[in-house]
Parts: C-alpha cells; structure tokens; sequence
C-alpha cells in the first residue's frame, strides 16, 4: 500500500460531475474528516479555443481542481486541461511534471488510458458459436452508438466510395453496422437516425443484386456474446470517430481476434490512436482516403495482418482494465509504485522569482513607472482570526520601505479597514493609503480624500449598529465598526449555524438601505454610493498621475477577496491583476494571475525590487544646467535621464496639477471630489 492507503479515497466519474468535487471537500471540511479525491474524464478534454466557449468555464475548471489529482485518457488531452486552467484561471503550471496550482494545493494531471478486461472477451470469443453464414465474403464492421460525434454517414459515404472505386468487392464484402441508439427523446439523434436510414437506403438500392446487399444495418442492442461473434468474424473493423475519448470497440475487436487475423481501422480523433499504433489510421472527414485505407486492408496479406494483430493483442493484454485501474491507484498514492515505472513529481515547487520574470518581464520594462496597487488583509498580511492580529511580515515590509524610495515605483495599499488603520498597520511614509473599500484615500503629502456620505447614513450606521449588536453578535459574531462601514465577522461561528445567519444578517443591512458585500466569513453594510476600489484606483492614477497616465505608467494590482474584484475589473487591461486565492472555494474573478498565498505576494515584491533595480538611474536635470546635462548624458545615456523644465517667476505650487504631474509624474488634488467626478 502506499503512503496515502490511510485514507478513504472518493474517485469521481465523467462529465456529468465535474464540479461534484467542490461540494464533497466542502462537507469534508465542515464535518473536519479527511480524504483523497480523484477524477477521471471519459471524454476528451477540448483545447482552449473550444473551452473557453463554454458557458461558467472557469467553474468546471474549479471543480476539477478540488480534486487531488485528474485522470484523463491521453497526453493530449492533460495538455488541453493544464492549458485552459493557465490561460483561463491564471494557475501556475508545470507542463513536464503535469501539475496545477490552485487554492494553494498541488492537483495531478495524469494520463491513463482506459482498458477493457481483456481475457474476459477472449473467452467470449472463444465460447460463442458463429452466427453469420458470410460464405466466402469479407465483413467489414461498425460497432457504435448512434450519435454525431461517430461519423456513421461520413462511414457509409466512404464505403459507398470503396465500391464505385473498387467494384471488384461487389458480391465479395459486406458492411455491418451495429447502432445502438442514445438519447432517443432528442430532435437532433431523431434526425441523425433519419440520415442514416436514407443513407444506408440509398447504398443499398444503388449497388443490391439478387444475391447481396452491401449493408447490413442493425439498429438496436446486441448481446456481448453476439458482439463477441462479430468481432472474431470481422475481417476489418471500422473505427472512426469525428470525436473520441477512447473508443474501446478499437480494443474489445482486437481482444476476439482469435481465428483468421483481421484489420483494424482507426480514426486519429478517437484516443485509442494514441496506443493502437499498429492500426491503420485515417481522417474520417477524408472519405475517398477512408476507402482507398479500406481497399488496403481488405487486400493486406496475411503475414502483414499477423504481425500487426499479435502486436496489439499483446498490448491491450497487458494495459487491460485492472492495469488501468492500479495505474490510477498509483497515481493517487493509494498503491505503491512498483521498480522501473515511471514517477512524476506530485508538488509544485514554491513561487519564485523566475515566475515573475515570465509574467511581469516584458509588461513592466525598462521606462515606465511602476504602480503598485495593493491590499493588505490576505494580500500584504496573511489572514487571522482577528483583524488586530494581522501584520505584514518584516521582510515584507521591508521591502515595501526600500521601494517606496524608488523614485521609479508609486505604491497605493487600498484596504477595506479605516485608513488610519490601515497606515499604522503598515507603517511607510510618502506612500497612498485608501481605507473603506476607497472612501477614504490620504495621499502622501498629507491630503485627504474623503467620499461624500448621505447624511442620513450617519444614523443609519448606527441602528444597522445596534441591530447587529443585539440580534447577531453571539457564537462567536462580532461586529467591527469602521466608521462609513459595518463588517460583520463569523470566522469562529460553527459550519452548521452559518446559513441562517448569514440569511438574517443580509436582511437587516438591506432592511437599513446598506449594499451588502461578502468576503472570507465576513458581511460588509456599506452605504448605497457609486464608489470602490475601482473608482478609488482610478482616481488615485489620475490624482498621481494626470489623465493621460494609461500612456506613461505600468500597473499591477494584488488582492484576495471580492471587494478587490471591482479594482481588478475597472483596471482590466490596463494592469496586470494578481488575486490570491489560498482555499479551494470556488472563486470567479477577473484577475490575470492567481497566487497561492501572502508568501507569493513578498516573492512578486522581491522581484519588483530586482527588476526595478536594474534600471539605469533616472536623474532629475534642471534644463538650465546645459553643461552638467551634457556630463550626465555622456555616462548615463539618454534613456537613464528624467529632464525637469524649472519653473522660472512661476509658483510650482499654483501650476496646473496635471501639466505638473506629467513632468515630474507625481502631485496630489484636494480633499473632496464630487460624485460626478
């Protein structure tokens, strides 16, 4: 048994629950029990072009990667999966080691083709008495379900096709097609059906003699031991799919080829093609290929279809299904991995800077000015059980201190605490503090934004107060009053009490005219205004900045929870988003990136440090200096120099801000902007 043999293991099947695994872990945690979660997708995981499509995308995504690891049948398809949750969710990956980060867990992305219990067909084959009287005609056969994705119609044409170009197999070779019908109640499965016997009738009245039809059409179920005698029969099976997982008829015809070796045809779209090398393989959409391979195979000499035949039946021997399902088990850590397999690493190695050198690099550059935007609670401080508790680590804000000397880097810490909390927790000077979601912003120069409030709120907020206080504030409840904003915190309430709570508590903030929002086990009333962080961010670039900022600035913005959501939003494709996602709860976001945890967020720091500090330096020259500027640019270069014009008989102080800001890229506005602004 292997390391993890202790613990329960849940394996989920298939698409139909791709997102069961987010409600088991969930319950999981509730009830404090512990398990492994695996997954396994018996359809083919789509590229990103053709996932992204799908409506609530980056929920199935989500759902797969509360898993602790995810079967799918072929390498392919782990490619398309560990593409999508990259591209779609912003996770780190590990192409060669096939891992996904998320909610700061390592998921495993195996390839493990499915198999089918091999020695059982055999014996079918070998027990079940011969049912078709073919004298000395060829059988080629179909076996499927009657749905699109089998290229059935596309099958017949080309065998309508073998026998205009071939007509020395009239008489000689018959096409049985087993459909066995799927999902019945649908329109589009009812027309296909209705195709399929116009098709096969035309095949039929065009080349029938007295003697022979050169299709024979059973549409309904047929036994294994009536599929068995079929199989060992054929003398080529006709296996292609537009579209596949698998395909097991491929392995199950190989399997009863017991007798007279015959000739398996593959579509490269079905999964086995990944394995099934020594079938001959064609592109379905290629009807007239599709008949000449046909042609091939019906005419391939005898030597040639028993070497072929002894390689796959050797192979689909040996990886049958108990293989299939022991690989599985290893992946999982269930069962030990046995000397000379194969072994991938199952963690994902910590964020470091090279991560950010591939993200940020190229965005960031060599000219621009930097502006970092970010929040401090889950973001800068790893979350605790009480805001007091939390602090930014010293090597955070450490480095924090050294940029905020960067004459090249602006930092904003936009919080949902008061601003003068905020700054003290943090502590640097002559850099901006927004506190209240942005309400308040302090610039580093000592002014102050205040957002107008309703004067009736002032009231309201201390009802909603008072309410709280004495209907909620017990089992561990407790209400932090930050002036224009309530939050509600019930991170030690029980599991089970939450909902009901929850329930209350949103009706009395709405009962008082308050917009609810909601983070990690807390409730926001916060007052009916059109303002958050993303308004707040906005002004605090236009404010630093002027108008034309977008132009001459690069962004990256950091934050953990919903309320950061609307920053990440109003900044989209003018910053580069982080969102630190530290759990498995499912979370949409707009962000570009997710990261794992605090951790990662001092690592993206420390590379901004090195990035930043790579930088020719930039030397403010006054323009009246001729002589000096032409020493510094001869050492420097023109890129290291920051010209200032100097104001001659004019008052910096009372010059327009933004002429100003866009010179020397900083200044600040007065302390109040209206709602229209």
């Amino acid at each position: 048994m292997g390391p993890d043999s202790a613990l329960p293991l849940v394996w989920i099947h298939d698409y139909h629950l791709m997102i069961a695994a987010n409600t088991i872990r969930q319950k999981l945690e509730e009830e404090n029990l512990r398990c492994k979660i695996g997954f396994f997708l018996h359809i083919p995981f789509p590229p990103w072009d053709i996932f992204r499509l799908f409506p609530r995308d980056d929920v199935i995504l989500q759902g797969l990667l509360d898993c602790d690891m995810v079967g799918l049948h072929i390498n392919d398809y782990c490619i398309n999966f560990i593409d999508c949750c990259q591209r779609r969710l912003g996770c780190r990956v590990d192409r060669n080691a096939m891992l996904v980060e998320h909610g700061g867990r390592t998921v495993r992305v195996r390839p493990l083709p499915i198999g089918i219990p091999f020695d059982d067909f055999v014996k079918l084959a070998k027990e079940t008495p011969k049912i078709l009287n073919s004298g000395d005609q060829k059988l080629i056969l179909g076996v499927d379900r009657l749905d699109y994705t089998k290229g059935l119609v596309h099958r017949l044409r080309a065998f309508e096709r073998l026998l205009e170009y071939h007509p020395e197999y009239k008489e000689k070779v018959t096409f049985l097609q087993i459909a066995v019908p799927s999902r019945t109640d649908i329109k589009e499965y009812q027309d296909l059906k209705e195709e399929l016997d116009q098709v096969v009738g035309s095949i039929n009245g065009r080349f029938t003699t007295p003697n022979w039809s050169p299709i024979r059409y059973i549409y309904g179920c047929v036994s294994q031991a009536e599929l068995a005698a079929f199989y060992r029969e054929a003398s080529v099976a006709l296996v292609t799919p537009l579209r596949d997982g698998m395909n097991l008829v491929a392995k199950e015809f190989v399997a009863c080829q017991i007798d007279e070796p015959g000739v398996l045809i593959l579509s490269p779209f079905a999964g086995a093609a990944g394995m099934m090398h020594e079938a001959l393989t064609v592109n379905p959409y290629e009807m007239d290929d599709s008949a000449e391979i046909m042609h091939r195979a019906l005419s391939m000499p005898r030597d040639e279809r028993e070497v072929r035949m002894l390689n796959l039946r050797r192979r689909e021997q040996i990886h049958n299904v108990d293989y299939w399902m022991k690989s599985f088990l290893k992946a999982m850590g269930i069962l030990i991995v046995e000397d000379g397999e194969e072994i991938l690493p199952d963690t994902m190695t910590p964020v470091t800077m090279d991560d950010f050198e591939e993200y940020l690099s190229k965005y960031v550059g060599s000219t621009c000015k930097l502006a970092l935007m970010l929040d401090y609670d889950g973001t800068l401080s790893p979350i605790q059980t009480h805001p007091d508790l939390a602090t930014i680590p010293l090597q955070t804000k450490q480095v924090l201190e050294r940029l905020s000397r960067n004459p090249d880097v602006f930092i904003a810490i936009v919080s949902g605490r008061s601003v003068e909390n905020v700054k003290e927790l943090v502590g640097i000077n002559d850099i901006t503090y927004a506190g209240n979601h942005g309400l308040e912003i302090l610039h580093p120069d000592g002014t102050k934004f205040v957002h107008p409030m309703p004067l009736a709120y002032e009231d309201k907020v201390s009802t909603l107060l008072k309410e709280l206080q004495e209907e909620l504030c017990n089992d561990g409840a407790w209400v932090e009053n930050k002036g224009a904003v309530l939050t509600l915190h019930y991170r030690d309430m029980l599991a089970s009490k939450r909902p009901a709570f929850i329930k209350r508590a949103i009706e009395l903030m709405r009962q008082n005219e308050f917009n609810v929002g909601q983070g990690h086990c807390v409730l926001e009333a916060r007052p009916p205004v059109l303002w958050n962080k993303g308004r707040a961010s906005i002004y605090i670039l236009r404010t630093a900045f002027g108008v034309d900022w977008h132009e001459r600035i690069r962004i990256i913005y950091a934050g953990d929870d919903v309320t950061d959501e609307d920053a990440m939003l109003a900044l989209k494709g003018m910053a580069v988003s982080f969102r630190v996602t530290p759990s498995h709860t499912t979370i949409r976001t707009s962000a570009d990136k997710r990261l794992p945890s605090t951790d990662s967020v001092a690592t993206m720091l420390n590379w901004v440090e090195r990035h930043m500090g790579r930088r020719k330096p930039r030397i403010r020259l006054n323009s009246t200096s001729s002589s000096t500027s032409k020493q510094l640019l001869s050492l420097v270069g023109e890129e290291g120099v920051m010209s200032t014009m100097s104001f001659q008989g004019t008052n910096p102080e009372s010059s327009d801000v933004n002429s100003h800001n866009k010179d020397a890229g900083v200044g600040y506005t007065t302390s109040h902007l209206n709602e229209s602004d």
